[in-house]
């Protein structure tokens, strides 16, 4: 009957999820602590070499920090919270305990399952409501090197659009008031090959298109350039595709990211990476419930052995395994080789799959 119940115990399960949970908490603080306090022997340097900064911008740093620290290192704090569980448990005879009153091994990690799923949802909501507004705080200080961040200009840099085969580049492009663009290149292309480049000083919206300034085109298998002087152009690219604002997949919350997605693909702007970035916002949380799987190893086999450093090393190895092949998921996403749902899901399942794998194998 034991095995028809994925918690056998409620004894045992509120026992070794309090022990999972204070330990995996228990080492997140510590890691924090130092790793806020070495980044801070960097920073506060250049935070204080700025005039009018004092303790208290330091302090502002650190507000802000902190939330990016825990966030990059709470499934690791859960993997060696596991772990460290795992082996006390083990070292102890619990686990063949466990399992010589008829649990298997599923069972015995049961609880860590669902503390760590527990564990998710905080790490979620933590992401979404307290580390989305610190990074966009923080990469704006540090765009203007812990300065006094000036109010919004009203003008956005480097703007590429597409506009059926042809690639648009403005310069800058002047939001406040009339849409106005500066130093305006459009590629034109004929079957995806470059034909063309139109060149203008200066660009704006009219019926039937945009009315370039000082236009020029400069021909590319004859090598000649054309001056056109005030031309029409650009018909059917409305004002908003110049306009969105460049989007950091890091600073918007869930909802917030998938509604700008959907507004930079119909402007016909490259998302791929931003989707990667959407579909980690779930992915990156829910890897905390892995980390009882990989780290499964640890929990199982004679402590006596002596082979029980090495197990608990092994389950280290797969965790640290995880975070190398994740990071490098995302990568790849941003560069476009894997799909956003390749790179932000397929680390996940195919990690999952492997400790799924050694625990039967080992275990069951």
């Amino acid at each position: 009957m034991h095995q028809l119940h994925f918690f056998p115990s409620r004894t045992m399960a509120l026992y070794v999820g309090r022990m999972f949970l204070i330990r995996s908490f228990s080492i997140l603080f510590a890691l924090v602590l130092i790793l806020q306090t070495l980044d801070l022997l960097g920073e506060s340097g250049k935070i204080l070499a700025v005039a009018g900064n004092g303790d208290g911008e330091v302090w502002r740093y650190v507000g802000m920090r902190i939330p990016q620290i825990i966030e990059t290192f709470l499934p690791f704090s859960v993997l060696l919270g596991t772990i460290l569980t795992l082996v006390t448990l083990n070292q102890n005879s619990e686990v063949i305990a466990m399992k010589a009153s008829g649990m298997s091994a599923h069972q015995v990690l049961a609880p860590l399952f669902l503390a760590a799923l527990l564990v998710a949802g905080i790490s979620f909501a933590f992401n979404e409501r307290i580390v989305t507004r610190s990074t966009a705080a923080l990469s704006a200080w540090q765009k203007v090197e812990y300065a006094k961040v000036p109010r919004d200009s009203g003008v956005r840099a480097n703007i590429w659009v597409r506009a059926g085969n042809d690639l648009i580049n403005a310069g800058t492009v002047e939001t406040r008031g009339a849409v106005v663009l500066r130093d305006v290149t459009i590629y034109e292309r004929t079957q995806g090959v470059l034909s063309s480049m139109l060149k203008a000083d200066s660009a704006k919206p009219v019926a039937g298109g945009w009315e370039l300034t000082n236009a020029r085109r400069f021909i590319r298998r004859s090598g000649t350039l054309e001056p056109l002087g005030t031309i029409t152009a650009m018909k059917g690219v409305g004002t908003d595709q110049f306009t969105l604002a460049q989007v950091d997949g890091d600073e918007l919350p869930f909802t917030e990211l998938s509604t700008a997605i959907d507004e930079l693909e119909a402007a016909g702007r490259p998302v791929d990476a931003l989707k990667g970035v959407l579909w980690h916002k779930i992915s990156g949380p829910l890897s905390a419930i892995l980390m009882p799987l990989l780290g499964a190893v640890a929990a199982f086999g004679l402590a006596r052995s002596g082979k029980l450093f090495v197990r608990a090393i092994l389950g280290m190895a797969l965790g640290f395994a995880y975070f190398v092949a994740d990071n490098f998921a995302l990568a790849m996403g941003d560069l476009g080789a894997y799909t956003p749902f390749l790179a932000a899901w397929g680390p996940f399942i195919l990690f999952a799959l492997i400790g799924e794998m050694i625990l039967i194998r080992t275990e069951e």
